[in-house]
């Protein structure tokens, strides 16, 4: 595998115009199903395509809450656009914490999305079967990417399969696949895909050098900025 500082130099190299082309060939047009901003099971338990014994699920056999990766500069964004507190907008990744007796324990590398009762974006809304972000205009950028992906290591990818693919780009399960987008929103999109792919990989970076092993009780998140818990207080 090549390090996390090659594929950076890969991914600040690639051209947004070939992006561009390959998001056209794929075509996508954002239908607002909400289906990328609920949890899995589509919101409380209501009847999606991706509900039912495909569905992901956790250990206890309920499904997946809604998972999108935050940075935390996107973080302190969105507490400035609506005031929020730092856990009205993100909270630790689930993967590595444990419930245990004593309340959550272990350790974690990125920030998710606060997520509701419901396990949906706490910034989703929708009505009459429309879905919509109260914050769009400061959406992070897995949010602003969606459905696609580069093919690089150390950077993440979307919920769902990789369905197509174009050059560098994956386009992950959608229903907005396939259809018509203009050259303007193809390049659009591909310049956040770049950004991001550059973000993410400078933010592995950054956790790797700062890392530090821990012996607290509760949650620690290990981000590029340093060791934190999980209402954004540093250790």
């Amino acid at each position: 595998m090549d390090s996390l500082e090659t594929e950076l130099d890969r991914a600040r190299e690639l051209d947004v115009a070939e992006l561009a082309d390959a998001i056209e060939t794929i075509g996508f047009e954002c239908t607002r199903c909400g289906a990328c901003c609920k949890s899995e099971d589509g919101g409380c338990g209501d009847e999606t395509e991706g509900s039912g014994d495909d569905a992901d699920t956790g250990d206890d056999g309920e499904p997946e809450p809604h998972t999108a990766t935050v940075f935390p500069d996107e973080i302190r964004r969105l507490q400035e656009t609506g005031d929020y507190d730092f856990r009205d907008v993100a909270r630790p990744m689930p993967y590595g914490i444990e419930e245990t007796p004593d309340g959550p324990q272990g350790e974690t590398f990125e920030w998710a999305l606060q997520t509701d009762d419901c396990g949906d974006c706490t910034f989703y809304d929708e009505s009459d079967g429309t879905g919509a972000c109260t914050v769009h205009e400061d959406r992070p950028l897995i949010c602003r990417t969606y459905p696609f992906s580069v093919a690089l290591g150390g950077t993440s990818q979307p919920m769902g399969e990789a369905v197509d693919e174009a050059g560098m780009v994956r386009a992950h399960e959608c229903e907005g696949l396939g259809r018509d987008i203009s050259r303007g929103e193809a390049e659009e999109l591909a310049a956040a895909l770049k950004e991001r792919a550059v973000r993410e990989l400078r933010e592995a970076i950054g956790v790797r050098e700062n890392y530090e092993p821990t012996a607290v009780e509760g949650v620690v998140v290990h981000d590029s900025e340093g060791q934190k818990r999980p209402d954004g207080r540093e250790l």
